[in-house]
C-alpha cells in the first residue's frame, strides 16, 4: 500500500507524514526534496504542475486543498489508479462560509469515484506563530486588538491524527468530520498559556483594529486574510461573515474517531516552546 502525502512539509502534513511512517509505503511530496527533513521517502512535485506529481503505483492520497488544480489533481490520481482521497479542507465549508476554495477541492474530489474523507478543521493554533511570534520574541507583546475576544484554537496534531486513521482504517469513507479543537479560550488565556510554556510574562499591546491590520500584513500575511481574523472581512472577502448567532462548541467528531479529547491549547504551547523563543 502506497500513499502520497501533499504539502508534506506544512504543518499538518509533516505530521500525516510521521504518523504514517512504518506502517505503509509512504511517499512525502515536497517542492524542494533536500530541504525536507522527513522520515519517509521524499520525492519532488508541485500541485500548480499536476504533471509533476508522481503518482504511479499510488493507492491513497492525502490531498493538500489547492482549487486552482484541484480538478485536474483528482483526475490524475483516479486515473493513475488512487482509490482512496483523505481531504484537508475547512470548518468554513460547514458553515457556508466557503464557496470558492476549499468546497470546489471537496466537490472533484467527491465525483471521482475514489472513496473519501474530508477534515475540516477550525482556527489553527498555528496561525499564532507568524501572528505572535515576533513580537513575543522580540519584546514579550502581543498585537491584538481585543484581547478577550474568544477562539478555538485546534492543535495540528489532532488533525494529522484523524488524517492518519482515514487513510489507515476502513470506515471512514463518505465521512466529512468537523474538527473544532477544544474548549473556547480568550486571546488573553492564550496568551497566558503561551508565557506560561515559555517562562515569560506576556502583555497585550493597546492598538486598535486599523492598526493590528497595518501589522498583521507587515508581517506578510495577505490583507483579505488579515481582515478576516480581525473580523473585517468575511472568509472570502467583502463584508464581514454574520456571526450572531455562532457557538464556540466542541465538535464531537475527533474523539469519535480517536476514542480521546482534543489536545489543550496549552499542550499546544509546551509543543511549539522554540517558535516563540529568542533562540527559535
Amino acid at each position: 500500500m502506497t500513499i502520497l502525502v501533499t504539502g508534506a512539509t506544512g504543518n499538518v502534513g509533516r505530521l500525516v507524514v510521521r504518523g504514517l511512517a512504518g506502517k505503509a509505503d509512504v511517499r512525502a511530496m515536497t517542492r524542494d526534496p533536500a530541504k525536507a527533513d522527513l522520515p519517509v521517502r521524499t520525492v519532488k512535485g508541485d500541485l500548480d504542475d499536476p504533471e509533476s506529481i508522481p503518482f504511479d503505483g499510488v493507492e491513497k492520497l492525502y490531498l493538500f486543498a489547492h482549487p486552482p488544480t484541484a480538478q485536474e489533481v483528482v483526475d490524475r490520481a483516479v486515473k493513475a489508479g488512487v482509490r482512496r482521497i483523505v481531504t484537508l479542507s475547512s470548518g468554513a465549508v460547514t458553515y457556508g462560509y466557503d464557496t470558492s476554495h476549499h468546497l470546489p477541492v471537496e466537490q472533484a474530489v467527491e465525483a471521482s469515484g475514489a472513496e473519501w474523507t474530508h477534515l475540516r478543521p477550525g482556527e489553527f493554533a498555528a496561525n499564532k506563530i507568524d501572528l505572535w511570534g515576533p513580537s513575543i520574541r522580540a519584546d514579550g507583546t502581543i498585537v491584538h486588538p481585543d484581547p478577550d475576544a474568544f477562539g478555538q484554537p485546534i492543535h495540528e496534531a489532532d488533525i494529522a491524527e484523524v488524517a492518519v486513521k482515514a487513510l489507515l482504517e476502513n470506515g471512514h469513507a463518505g465521512k466529512a468530520y468537523n474538527l473544532s479543537g477544544p474548549p473556547q479560550l480568550t486571546q488573553r488565556q492564550m496568551a497566558t498559556a503561551i508565557g506560561e510554556a515559555i517562562g515569560r510574562e506576556l502583555r497585550f499591546v493597546d492598538v486598535t483594529v486599523e492598526e493590528a491590520l497595518a501589522y498583521y500584513v507587515s508581517l506578510g500575511w495577505p490583507e483579505e486574510i488579515a481582515r478576516y481574523i480581525l473580523g473585517l472581512g468575511g472568509y472570502e472577502g467583502g463584508d464581514p461573515d454574520d456571526f450572531a448567532d455562532y457557538e464556540f462548541v466542541v465538535q464531537p467528531d475527533f474523539q469519535a474517531v480517536t476514542g480521546k479529547p482534543y489536545r489543550t491549547f496549552a499542550q499546544w504551547a509546551r509543543d511549539h516552546v522554540a517558535d516563540f523563543t529568542t533562540s527559535s
